[in-house]
């Protein structure tokens, strides 16, 4: 819960506020001032009677009731000064610019808890500590500069760290990207991210509030509530990206499934975005140019006419955004003849659509007139328009400026020469616009955008499964494999289609199993984890004499202690699996099966449960997508089936949470259905 007092206090103590400029007490103390600052300000400073010309108190008890409190002190002093503040001053906002908590050492940890204690039990909210603190359209609760020009329809931003957020914040500011808050959660002791998307959900105004949420976050402790509220914010209109870094493999815990192997925390993330609709960035780079293009309003189609004067960059930005999914599509018919009578000799209108380095600000109108108008091919335009410094650009920018105005289509200026045309840009930018420097960078970004679907809906229907077999065999199993018969159970209770098979460690049961199953068979192993590596798969058995045969041969291979034996089907094989995660929950990863798996790696994971819609959306982002769909005259698999199947895991996973790890691989697909012909998996209690 946040304290409106957090957000629109009437009344702010700097605890700690100094003459000093070059320290955290003294600059928030002024950029209170320099933000103008509607309430009660007051100083709290030992040593002062007065600071930055506000009276200073020598000690927090001296002060009158106050709505906030910013700590810039020594971290030793920040328990005792809550204490009195929250209980004696009716303290119910505390931002603590202040380092030294659990960041440092044991020591640090138990004051930051006390500190959590005390603002808890008077309903009060907490940033920090080990922050930068708040900017809001009230305050400018930050000790860094400088600080962004503040507008109800710019950028959200929370971060976790804060040197991130100033960092992001200058690299806005230069693109012309306006701010309407800042939240530098720091330690995340109270108040994390996750809480902050919360509030600005639950907040949310169609007519005031701002439409483009920005994330830095080094850890996810509360996912759920994560996914919950930013796709919950996309529903209503907004748009987000995020950065989450940390998520190198290093120090995952080893594995004993494929699945398991392929699912890092890192992947969980990547299926929490995914499911959420939050964009995800690589760096601040990136981040700042996705929320640029967010400024812009929204392209309805993938279609991009790329207007330039310089060929080079051109190329560059149709290579990027054919790589990423996006279409330059050919220009030609009558419209665009006469367009080319409008233009110097030598002029291109093909798309790229190219008008020299001699081209004018008027030719400019009618290549944009005309994108935007006359050729229905076509969904935004991007502009690339830089200058060699032989002449100024000013009338070009204006009429850029001019054109996004009044154009039914979305128009990106890209300007490449930022030093050489800082002048034009600054004029560009102090009417409100967004531009971009790279054109490679908004031609990435702008992809990302594109291929990132929508959030998955809140609610959707359940597949019918036999829950109460379900629970019936996973109560009654033990921690770590299940057994065959239990597997088989629980996939017939889940309604996961499977092969017909078999398992004993009796020759004589198998050979009446094998007459029953019907011939060719598949006889496998039951035991060791990579059986094909042993020698322990046999495919087309065709016969009594090589079941008995191959029966006493696979039984002396090592860790061994029965044989399975499984109806042999044709198709191409595909791979469902299944891993509990800590925080996420089960992930559910899908792509290629069999040797595939481990050769190329190419799987995508969703976080359960999951639709068949965002089913099928995994399965289309594989990229081995066309071999599922049948490729030089192979038979494709059944997209719906295989959609259904992974659906299905999702459900069991729920059904079950005690399931730790899973591998159903392979399955068999063709077109009429997809079958599990092997699984393995895990329970953990």
């Amino acid at each position: 819960m946040i304290a409106k007092q957090l957000i629109e206090p009437k009344s702010i103590v700097v605890v700690g506020g100094s003459d000093d400029i070059h320290k955290p007490g003294g600059t928030v103390l002024r950029n209170l001032q320099d933000g103008n600052f509607k309430g009660s300000l007051y100083v709290v400073n030992p040593k002062m009677d007065e600071v930055q010309g506000i009276k200073a108190y020598r000690d927090v008890k001296d002060l009158p009731e106050v709505d906030c409190a910013i700590l810039a002190i020594a971290a030793k002093f920040c328990p005792s000064t809550v204490e009195v503040l929250a209980k004696q001053k009716n303290t119910k906002a505390f931002i603590i610019l202040s380092a030294g908590f659990h960041e440092e050492n044991e020591e640090g940890a138990k004051l930051e808890r006390q500190i959590v204690e005390t603002i808890n039990s008077v309903g009060g909210s907490l940033i920090g500590p080990n922050c930068i603190g708040v900017l809001t359209n009230h305050y400018s609760g930050v000790f860094t500069s400088p600080i962004p020009e503040l507008n109800p329809q710019g950028v959200d931003l929370i971060s976790g760290s804060g040197a991130t957020a100033l960092f992001i914040m200058d690299s806005g500011m230069q693109k012309g990207i306006k701010f309407n808050s800042m939240y530098s959660v720091g330690n995340s002791a109270q108040l994390g991210v996750e809480e902050i998307l919360e509030y600005m959900d639950e907040s949310f105004d169609p007519k005031t509030s701002s439409r483009v949420k920005l994330l830095y976050v080094e850890s996810i402790e509360k996912p759920e509530k994560l996914l919950k509220h930013a796709s919950s914010l996309i529903r209503k209109g907004c748009r987000i990206a995020a950065v989450k870094s940390g998520g190198s493999a290093a120090g995952s815990r080893a594995a004993s499934s494929h699945t398991g192997a392929l699912a890092s925390s890192d992947v969980a993330v990547e299926a929490l975005f995914r499911k959420a609709g939050i964009v995800r960035c690589n760096g601040r780079d990136e981040l700042m140019t996705v929320a640029g293009i967010f400024m812009h309003p929204e392209m309805k189609g993938r279609n991009m006419a790329v207007v330039t004067h310089a060929g080079g960059p051109a190329v560059m930005l149709t290579d990027a955004l054919s790589n990423g999914g996006m279409d330059v599509p050919h220009i030609e018919g009558e419209k665009a003849q006469e367009l080319l009578t409008k233009l110097f000799a030598g002029s291109s209108v093909g798309n790229p659509i190219d008008f020299l380095a001699t081209g004018t600000a008027e030719q400019l109108g009618y290549i944009l007139d005309a994108c935007d108008q006359d050729f229905d091919n076509i969904d935004g335009m991007a502009v690339i328009f830089g200058s060699p410094g032989l002449f100024p650009v000013f009338d070009v920018y204006r009429v850029l400026d001019e054109k996004m105005k009044t154009s039914k289509k979305p128009i990106f200026p890209i300007f490449p020469s930022s030093k050489i045309v800082k002048d034009e840009i600054a004029e560009f930018v102090s009417k409100g616009r967004v531009y971009f420097p790279d054109e490679v960078l908004f031609g990435n970004a702008l992809c990302k955008i594109y291929k990132t679907p929508a959030p998955q809906p809140e609610h959707f229907e359940m597949p019918d499964m036999d829950v109460k077999k379900i629970r019936e065999v996973v109560n009654n199993a033990q921690n770590g494999y299940l057994s065959p018969d239990e597997i088989h159970t629980l996939l017939d209770a889940a309604g996961v289609a499977r092969a017909k098979e078999g398992v004993s460690d009796n020759e004589e049961e198998i050979v009446k199993m094998a007459k029953e199953i019907g011939f060719p068979l598949v006889m496998k192993v039951v035991g060791p984890i990579h059986k094909s590596d042993v020698g322990g798969v046999v495919l087309n058995v065709s016969d009594e004499e090589t079941v008995r045969r191959e029966f006493k041969r696979m039984m002396q291979i090592k860790d061994t202690y029965a044989i399975m034996l499984a109806q042999q089907l044709s198709g191409t094989q595909v791979f469902i699996g299944a891993k509990r995660d800590d925080k996420f929950g089960h992930m559910v990863l899908c792509g290629l099966g069999g040797i595939f798996i481990e050769v190329l790696k190419d799987v995508k994971a969703g976080l359960a449960p999951m639709s068949k819609d965002e089913a099928h959306g995994m399965i289309k982002e594989l990229k081995s997508y066309k071999i599922i769909q049948g490729v030089r005259g192979q038979e494709p698999v059944n997209e719906d089936k295989f959609a259904e199947a992974v659906m299905r895991i999702s459900a069991l996973v729920k059904v079950a949470p005690e399931i730790f790890e899973m591998d159903l691989n392979p399955l068999l697909g063709n077109k009429d259905n997809v079958v599990a012909v092997d699984a393995r998996i895990r329970i953990e209690k």
